[in-house]
């Protein structure tokens, strides 16, 4: 089945009337695949997985919520399993914004913030704790959280101890692996495992002060 978000016009082959050389035809297949429906399709994987899970999840389902056919999702990916590591995988290259507040206490606050907010949206708080556990069944689900998860992490924790370094606020060389867990653990201890509705008041200021103090004692 052919889509005309999919296929380019049969005009743009056809030559000027006054004479002029056709125009070349662009080329086929994944090089002439429209961008907003690929993003479409992303939207709807994300949407699918919330309503029903990876188990449940279909081709024909995540078609129908971006409104295409199944055959624009087999053009850019082989199978759901396919489709979604893409797009777990593409959490690692998107990563969190790298805080610069200037001090080691505001970088934190600040990364808790963000990432907060993004763990507690609906969205999200229905697809981790899914995609973890079909990551315990399917080796290649768990590389690609574990990827998406640590990589993103990773780089704007060592980002922000690397600033406070810097300024003297934590010594140098201080053991990057424990600072991403001390940084990175506790929201999503809640998120995954606590699964709270709401974080106590005044709970991210107290993480940012003793996550600091952490640090500094690293």
């Amino acid at each position: 089945m052919t889509t005309n978000a999919d296929t380019t016009s049969a005009a743009a082959n056809a030559g000027s009337a006054a004479g002029k050389a056709p125009r070349r035809r662009a080329p086929a297949g994944a090089a002439v695949l429209r961008e907003d429906v690929t993003e479409a399709i992303r939207a709807a994987v994300f949407e699918e997985l919330a309503a029903v899970g990876y188990a449940r999840m279909s081709i024909e389902g995540i078609a129908r919520r971006a409104g295409v056919g199944k055959t624009a999702v087999y053009r850019r990916w082989r199978s759901k399993l396919h489709l979604v590591l893409d797009l777990v995988s593409a959490i690692a290259v998107q990563g969190l914004p790298a805080p610069d507040t200037g001090s080691l206490e505001g970088d934190l606050r600040l990364l808790y913030e963000v990432t907060s907010r993004a763990l507690r949206h609906p969205v999200a708080g229905q697809i981790i704790p899914d995609l973890q556990a079909e990551a315990a069944r399917n080796p290649d689900i768990a590389d690609a959280m574990q990827k998406a998860l640590r990589e993103g992490q990773q780089g704007v924790a060592s980002g922000i101890v690397a600033a406070a370094a810097a300024r003297g606020e934590v010594r140098e060389g201080i053991d990057q692996e424990l600072a991403l867990d001390l940084m990175s653990g506790p929201l999503y201890w809640r998120a995954v495992v606590v699964r709270g509705p709401k974080l106590p008041k005044g709970y991210l200021a107290s993480l940012a002060r003793a996550t600091a103090a952490a640090l500094r004692a690293l």
